[in-house]
């Protein structure tokens, strides 16, 4: 059999296993209520946990960036794809996250995909060198992807247990006499599945302790995580002591794209010089640079925004038990509805979007087989009269398809 035949067979065995789902689709903007064919849906499957995807002053914002710097760069920063706006962003992030300088990507997966081999492939007047990172078993793929790209010769890829430290710690002590060049720790912030924490503090004291750099992407804490929504370290009281974050404008800030790396500002130019995709990629476009900047001045200066997204998480969650539904504890918007099977989750994400609620399932392989669940994710755009409607939905759902007791 040649290659074009295993592909084809290949391609055959997906379309018979049905293995791929494909998306659905609404026509309204990204809102707290969507409009999926013609009828009004409550939306609990977004990433847009501060509302700012469809906020008037976010929107305008765009429209103004439009107007007044154009529609496109048509370059990379190096060359002529750079405007005060990108510098402006930048600065408003590292002092958001309370680092010194901060760059921006097309993505936060660009990002991580940027941070890792730029790092670990440069000798960096080393000849002969080795390095090392301890990544936790549940890291983001983007992490993992930019682990890959780096050397297999020259780069250790060592994996703890998610959220074991004490695991981390022995193998950080086990390397404590290793030549290694650089140490790196990398965690997401927030596991996207779990919506569990990293035990950032502890990490920013092992990093420290065994002369290490710490790492973590924020994508699902920045704007979400903390008082006043600067991420994961805001809410563990190291604000400014983690040596390097990643995170996204494709969330809670705004909800389009757009990502960056934040730390020392010699690490940043650094990144500057040597990061491929910053180097090839074209500039993000003014409207979401602009929008971006409002949707950062909007949770700098008031605070409500993430109270509320605070409070309609805790109400969700309380109710969401109370009717019987198993889910993974925290604070954080992202509530797992554990469900087990793989057909359950799917089923009842289909009933409920028939009673109003839209809400996807998750299963094998995203995550492991007996832990399929329903990722809700809560929004501050979320009224009350929205999250009750979405209770009502569980519960009818819940006990029809025998999830939970009637």
């Amino acid at each position: 059999m040649n290659y074009r035949d295993l592909f084809v067979k290949e391609l055959q065995r997906i379309h018979d296993a049905n293995t791929y789902k494909y998306e659905t689709p609404f026509t309204s903007p990204q809102d707290g209520v969507v409009i999926v064919k013609g009828k009004k849906v409550v939306m609990m499957a977004s990433n847009n946990y501060l509302g700012m995807s469809n906020h008037p002053v976010v929107k305008k914002a765009a429209i103004e960036g439009i107007k007044e710097f154009g529609y496109g760069m048509a370059s990379v920063r190096f060359l002529c794809g750079t405007q005060a706006i990108h510098l402006e962003l930048e600065k408003k992030i590292a002092k958001f996250v309370g680092t010194e300088d901060a760059i921006l990507f097309s993505s936060a997966f660009a990002a991580n995909n940027a941070f890792f081999p730029s790092l670990f492939n440069e000798r960096l007047g080393y000849e002969n060198y080795h390095d090392v990172i301890y990544t936790d078993g549940l890291n983001h793929a983007s992490i993992i992807d930019g682990m890959r790209l780096c050397k297999s010769e020259t780069t250790d890829k060592k994996i703890y247990k998610n959220n074991d430290i004490a695991q981390l710690e022995q193998m950080l002590d086990a390397d404590k006499n290793a030549d290694y060049r650089f140490r790196i720790i990398a965690t997401d912030g927030v596991f996207s599945m779990e919506g569990s924490y990293a035990h950032i503090a502890e990490l920013v004291d092992i990093a420290k302790k065994y002369n290490a750099i710490l790492f973590v992407d924020d994508c699902h804490a920045i704007g979400v995580v903390g008082k006043s929504g600067r991420g994961t370290p805001d809410k563990f009281n190291v604000l400014g002591k983690v040596d390097v974050l990643s995170g996204t404008l494709g969330k809670a800030i705004g909800g389009a794209l757009g990502g960056y790396i934040a730390g020392e500002k010699k690490m940043v130019e650094y990144l500057r010089q040597k990061s491929r995709p910053y180097t090839f990629s074209n500039s993000l476009p003014p409207s979401i640079v602009m929008a971006s900047i409002a949707a950062f001045d909007l949770l700098t200066k008031d605070k409500s925004i993430v109270k509320r997204l605070h409070d309609n998480t805790a109400y969700f969650r309380k109710e969401i038990v109370s009717l019987g539904f198993t889910i993974i504890g925290g604070d954080h918007p992202i509530v797992p509805v554990m469900l087990g099977e793989a057909s359950v989750a799917q089923e009842m994400s289909k009933a409920l979007l028939k009673a109003g609620v839209y809400v996807k399932g998750l299963w094998f392989p995203v995550v492991p087989k007996g832990e399929a669940r329903l990722r809700v994710q809560i929004s501050a755009s979320l009224t009350k009269k929205n999250i009750d409607h979405a209770l009502n939905a569980f519960e009818a759902v819940g006990k029809k398809l025998k999830v939970i007791s009637t």
